[in-house]
């Protein structure tokens, strides 16, 4: 009987991985990607194409219009990028224009963008609110393939610094979010400034009747495609604990501790929250940041790539992380606060469970959840067991310092009234804000002017002035000119010669 020396095992292997390998490739292939493509690709390390790329991809390719029904981070970015780097030349025009409700995902897909396209040598760029506006505007003139929010751009519309009457290939990506987050008129805007004969591609988690009206209103013949489900239902553990109100940061302190977790999500509902759990998770060991819509975008770019490169253990962040944003690895979501939708539950826990990988998803539930949890339960789609209420020690939240400051400020004692507004001190517009004194305007009067004062006191401020219904002239008490810098008094003159 033949036996192998290990060399022989080893190399059969790496021989069988090879074949199998190129053979996955060679379906990106038959899809009519070119070779070129094909090659960047696989230097990013794709193997197979996804379920949405096998279906929209062709039809990309020959120029017609599709709806597509398919969550974040199921390769969809890939499949309408195809089209422009195939059917696309640089021009230093915009030729195509892609729609997205965040910045995040904005960057995201231009990023991508420019790592497929690499070979063909585009100029992709990203606009978005929060940055400088100038040097958008300076690098607009020789861009090929736009990705933009909404708003931003809608405000270089505005302003004539964007022309769209080249545009070639249009895309929504994310629609439901954009209408979700009302740029529903700004998207028809926008969309009415391009070319009626054009290619338009729109992505969306749901089909919702404002999604088919849109696409009955601005597309010729669009296809339907719908994909499954991204998130694997059989490897997605979905639990809740109910715990008193004072123990619900208690318990989530303890969970992350206690779980076995790779990368971890944390979802509030305001932008305060999120702060201020961030910030006590700190204080308690745990490695968290925030991110949320009053960040910076420098900043945010800088956690979400710390969170990536898995530097960062615990994000804490608003439903603004749950859509568009493809963030690998994450194997634990926690809802801090209870979504106000079913379909925003939903979203949050989609970020888990992906291509194969389980997943846990946890609800910390008080007595003031009980309305939204009960809304979330009724839809059938979801199924949240009760798990039992661990052995909690109990830790105390420290409020953020705008609270803190409402408590700590001094006792007032007999006549005193505080510090005053304007001065220096301990008040809010002390000594912290520099800021100057607010004017306040008393409505119905109006500001006297320079010159009706001039007339009031005289042409001169050394001259005096005769008092009305007096035949006597008068002068300002304690001033050998004519006047006083205190409170000005008028006396009747006596022997003035």
């Amino acid at each position: 009987m033949f036996r192998m020396t290990c060399a022989q095992e080893i190399f059969l292997e790496i021989f069988c991985y090879v074949i199998i390998d190129k053979l996955k490739m060679e379906k990106f292939t038959k899809l009519g990607l070119s070779k070129g493509l094909t090659d960047v690709l696989k230097e990013f390390h794709f193997k197979e194409p996804s379920e949405i790329q096998e279906k929209a991809i062709p039809i990309a390719l020959a120029g017609k219009d599709i709806i597509g029904g398919s969550a974040t981070g199921s390769g969809k970015t890939l499949a309408f990028a195809s089209a422009m780097i195939e059917n696309l030349k640089p021009y230093k025009k915009i030729q195509a224009l892609i729609l997205t409700p965040t910045r995040e995902l904005a960057e995201q897909v231009a990023s991508s963008i420019r790592d497929f396209g690499k070979n063909k040598n585009f100029n992709v760029l990203a606009v978005y609110g929060g940055v400088n506006i100038r040097t958008q505007i300076r690098k607009l003139a020789s861009t090929d393939i736009l990705v933009g929010t909404p708003g931003r751009i809608i405000d270089h519309l505005n302003r004539k610094t964007l022309s769209l009457d080249k545009v070639k290939i249009l895309v929504l990506d994310e629609v439901d979010r954009m209408f979700d987050m009302g740029f529903r008129k700004d998207v028809e805007k926008i969309i009415n400034e391009c070319p009626k004969k054009r290619q338009t591609m729109m992505f969306s988690a749901t089909i919702s009747q404002e999604i088919d009206y849109l696409s009955q209103k601005y597309t010729k013949s669009p296809i339907e495609i719908a994909v499954k489900s991204f998130v694997d239902p059989a490897k997605l553990k979905q639990v809740y604990y109910d715990v008193p109100d004072n123990k619900k940061f208690s318990l989530l302190v303890s969970l992350l501790k206690k779980e076995n977790a790779d990368l971890v999500m944390v979802f509030c509902n305001t932008r305060r929250n999120v702060d201020l759990i961030a910030e006590n998770l700190l204080r308690q060991g745990i490695h968290a940041k925030a991110i949320h819509g009053k960040i910076e975008q420098k900043k945010r770019i800088k956690v979400l790539g710390e969170f990536h490169k898995k530097g960062l253990g615990v994000l804490v962040c608003t439903d603004v992380a749950a859509r568009g944003l493809d963030i690998k690895g994450v194997s634990h979501v926690y809802n801090y606060d209870i979504p106000p939708e079913a379909k925003d539950y939903i979203h949050r826990i989609g970020r888990t469970a992906r291509a194969g990988k389980e997943g846990k998803a946890i609800t910390i539930l008080a007595s003031r959840d009980y309305t939204k949890f009960g809304n979330i339960m009724n839809s059938d789609e979801i199924n949240i067991g009760k798990e039992k209420l661990p052995e909690i020690e109990y830790v105390r939240i420290k409020m953020d310092s705008r609270r803190d400051d409402r408590y700590n400020r001094r006792p007032r004692e007999r006549g005193d009234n505080g510090p005053r507004r304007g001065r220096r001190g301990d008040g809010p517009r002390g000594r912290e804000s520099n800021r100057p004194p607010r004017r306040v305007n008393v409505v119905g009067k109006k500001p006297r002017r320079r010159e009706e004062d001039k007339e009031r006191r005289g042409s001169s401020r050394n001259s005096y002035s005769r008092r009305p219904n007096s035949g006597r002239p008068s002068i300002r008490r304690n001033s050998p000119r004519g006047f006083s810098r205190g409170r000005r008094q008028r006396i009747p003159m006596r022997n003035y010669q």
